[in-house]
């Protein structure tokens, strides 16, 4: 029953501080308080499936997907359509042709043209009773025509009503009307003064709609309506804005197996419209391309021909030299020719040729990269590579010189718009001559070796006759400008070749289709689960939060392993309406809790020459019941036919009396002021064996006369007539008076309430107890909640007889619900 006293030998500071220290967070108490307030939970859980079934009817927008995929031939030999057969020839890796698709696919200029040109940035919805539903252009029966010479008023809801004969009524908000109108023009806003709200107005079909913000004309849509709409809501963005939305939810991907075929995928409101988008923006990069790779290819078939008429100069002048040679100087037949060195010669020179032209293409290729002068462009194979990477980078560079000269008509050279665009050509430009140079790099490295070799193969010539090696270098660089005119000849055949039989390199395998494809966002059922998890989260952060910033004790083995301080007993709620509770209820378990106490109480107490026992009964504040020990332990003592007698030493705050019915006019602050002897301060009970000596008028100076000899020699009077004096303290957390009355107590009670009594309010009382400041000490729990069973959190047992019909509650009795139920399901499987 009573845990004995920490008396270790030689505890250390560490072990002192933690005496009367209480854990953070009581994580049983939180248990139960969440099971207590089971009912929050429902009611939130009722609440969270509520508002997740009306998100998920009426507000939630379902998001479409529709797919497309292609094939990308490898057939392609013009600079914007590269080849990735150069992967295999150079020992490149990676699908090049795929990678730059893709950059045009997601490019700015290709969408910023389709935006344009398919008029991308009208929006079309219709809203019913609650929710929204966004329309493709052709599910409405009209088309919002646009004039761009006007400015009009972006993302501003234009809502057509149909009326009768084709016509409808255009009505606008009612405000919201801004002076920063959009110029479809430039691009860009412009402010006008200030207007008032434009009227509402019918228009017919082909009927121009002028107001200050805005000036459009509804175009009859030609295909028959299968839903009748009861309204149609316009709302217009800037290209910039409808060119963002688009790139964000376009995504695209490669096959794992075949790296050519490509899936195009496109995300939208409204399911027709990201088919239509799919299909309408594939069919434009085609015919693109395809336009792209005629124009390098005839302009490639141009460079290559005028470069074959300057060789076929020079190869017509090498033959004439040759010619002579052998006329004049009979240098036809030499004797004992080197057969196998002049081969190997002509062979590495006819490679050094080749490599050379290359070179010259290249070099055209950077001129006219420097120049900045595109339309003049030469496919990269003319210098022999194909790199799709470059390709996509002087694509975008030419894409970003065409914006820089459109944004130096709108913005200053130094404003944030220019600075951007510039930084970006910076990077592009740099990144198209990195990639030459390392093409020249590769070329001359050739070079070099077919220098060494055509050296080492001219080492076997030099016996042969001054005469006979003039006739051999003239014979070489005919062969050397004979090979560089036939690799020229060669590619131009190819370009010819590619100019008439060139076809888009791309081929759609499956167009996009409405098929009838299910939403795939937004996830209901994980909307639903957060929704109802974020209601539920809401009692539970509650709690918690009153959890954590709780510091009442509530649980019985906590303060017991905080404080090391034995436990008397542990007192029920009182639900008697006065203090008298073991005269008015004996049988009841609060009273037998007292008769527990009065019974534990002697292990605390010393035996000493036999005279009366002292008991000292304290707390930390008032309000947690120390004078509701005080009586009803002095009743239960005075009960057990030991005479006994209460003092009211509570003189700032006397309570006693008004219990017993005695007129507090005399007590004990009359009796140590002098005013009267200690026989008129003592009165009787109905209990013959109690006495009870109230506190009196309060004294102005109550802790002096508390300390005082004559009160030490009255409490040493008593001891002489009682066997017991019990003496209501005042509480030590407001005042010192009981650490002096302690010095004559043979035994100190320290009541703590439940849920009342801070736990910071004990530090002070287990400090001095465990320094041996104070002695034979004990507890008493009080105003425990009975239906909790006081075995809580340290397992007495001093709930038994609940329900068993062994004290008075016992008739008014009735067991929590999880109690029933769990005895309930004992008895169905305890039945034989």
């Amino acid at each position: 029953m009573i845990p004995e006293k920490d008396t270790q030998v030689g505890k250390n500071a560490a072990q002192k501080e933690r005496y009367g220290s209480f854990a953070m967070f009581d994580f049983e108490h939180f248990l139960r308080r969440l099971l207590k307030n089971w009912y929050w939970f429902a009611f939130m859980l009722l609440i969270g499936y509520a508002i997740s079934w009306v998100y998920s009817k009426y507000y939630a927008q379902n998001i479409y997907a529709s797919n497309l995929s292609l094939s990308i031939s490898n057939n392609t030999s013009s600079y914007f359509t590269p080849n990735q057969s150069i992967n295999f020839i150079w020992g490149q890796g990676g699908n090049q042709d795929g990678v730059y698709l893709k950059k045009m696919l997601l490019s700015r200029s290709h969408n910023e043209f389709l935006v344009k040109e398919l008029g991308l940035f009208v929006n079309y919805s219709t809203k019913g009773a609650i929710k929204s539903t966004y329309l493709d252009k052709f599910d409405s029966p009209v088309f919002l025509e646009v004039d761009k010479k006007h400015l009009q008023q972006i993302n501003y809801p234009i809502t057509l009503i149909p009326k009768s004969n084709g016509a409808y009524e255009v009505i606008l908000p009612e405000e919201g009307q801004t002076t920063s109108l959009y110029n479809y023009e430039i691009e860009g806003f412009q402010n006008i003064n200030a207007y008032g709200r434009p009227a509402n107005k019918i228009v017919k079909i082909n009927e121009w709609y002028t107001s200050p913000n805005l000036r459009f004309k509804l175009v009859q849509n030609p295909a028959t309506q299968k839903i009748k709409l009861d309204n149609i809501i316009v709302s217009l963005n800037s290209v910039n804005q409808s060119v963002n939305e688009i790139v964000s939810t376009v995504g695209v991907e490669f096959d794992k197996e075949i790296s050519t075929i490509m899936i195009i995928t496109k995300k939208g409101f409204n399911l027709n419209s990201t088919v239509n988008f799919l299909n309408t923006s594939v069919a434009e990069l085609q015919k693109k391309r395809l336009e792209d790779k005629n124009i390098v290819n005839k302009r490639t078939a141009t460079y290559l021909q005028g470069n074959l008429d300057n060789i076929r100069k020079k190869l017509d002048s090498s033959a004439n030299v040759l010619n002579y040679l052998k006329t004049s100087e009979k240098l036809y037949d030499i004797k004992d020719r080197d057969e196998k060195s002049l081969t190997r010669i002509k062979e590495l020179e006819a490679k050094k040729a080749d490599i050379i032209s290359k070179i010259n293409a290249l070099n055209n290729i950077k001129s006219t990269l420097q120049s900045q002068n595109f339309d003049k462009m030469i496919a990269t194979n003319a210098a022999g590579f194909e790199d799709g990477l470059f390709s996509a980078t002087v694509s975008e560079l030419k894409a970003l010189y065409a914006k820089r000269a459109e944004f130096a008509t709108i913005y200053k050279p130094n404003s944030e718009p220019m600075k951007e665009i510039n930084r970006l050509i910076n990077e592009a430009r740099t990144g198209s001559s990195n990639s030459l140079n390392s093409y020249y790099t590769r070329y001359y490295g050739e070079i070099n070796k077919l220098d060494r070799a055509v050296a080492e193969a001219n080492s076997d010539l030099s016996t042969y006759p001054e005469k006979e090696r003039k006739y051999l270098d003239a014979e070489r660089g005919y062969n050397m400008i004979e090979a560089t005119y036939n690799s020229l000849l060669g590619r131009q055949n190819e370009t010819q070749m590619s100019v008439a039989t060139n076809q888009s390199d791309i081929t759609v395998i499956d167009p996009a289709k409405n098929l009838g494809q299910g939403p795939i966002g937004p996830n209901i059922k994980m909307a639903k689960t957060a929704i109802i998890s974020g209601m539920l989260v809401l009692p539970l952060l509650f709690i918690l939060i009153g959890e954590a910033l709780d510091s009442k004790i509530r649980n019985i083995k906590e303060l017991l392993s905080a404080t090391k301080i034995p436990l008397l007993g542990v007192i029920g709620n009182n639900t008697n309406e006065n203090m008298l509770t073991v005269l008015e209820q004996p049988k009841s378990s609060v009273s037998e809790a007292f008769r527990g106490i009065r019974a534990n109480i002697r292990f605390l107490m010393e035996n000493n020459d036999g005279k009366g026992k002292v008991i000292l009964i304290t707390s930390s504040i008032g309000g947690e019941g120390k004078t509701y020990i005080s009586i009803n332990l002095a009743s239960v003592i005075g009960l057990s036919d030991k005479k006994t007698i209460l003092l009211g030493m509570d003189l700032r705050k006397p309570k006693i009396f008004g219990d017993f019915n005695i007129d507090n006019k005399y007590g004990i602050s009359n009796y140590l002021t002098g005013e009267v002897n200690i026989d008129a301060i003592i009165n009787k009970t109905k209990i013959p064996n109690l006495d009870v000596a109230t506190s009196g008028p309060i004294p102005p100076n109550p802790s002096e006369l508390l300390m005082s000899q004559r009160n030490i020699r009255f409490i040493e009077e008593l001891k002489e007539k009682y066997d017991f004096i019990i003496i209501d303290s005042p509480p030590v957390g407001l005042v010192a008076d009981s650490y002096e009355l302690m010095k004559h107590s043979d035994a100190n009670i320290y009541v703590v309430r439940h849920e009342y009594t801070e736990k910071y309010m004990l530090k002070m009382i287990t400090e001095k107890y465990h320094n041996d400041e104070i002695e034979h000490l004990g507890l008493v729990y009080n105003d425990y909640n009975t239906k909790q069973g006081y075995g809580y959190g340290y397992g007495y047992g001093y709930g038994y007889g609940y329900g068993y019909g062994y004290f008075d509650e016992d008739k008014n009795y009735k067991e929590p619900l999880l109690i029933r139920i769990r005895n309930q399901v004992q008895r169905i499987f305890n039945k034989k």
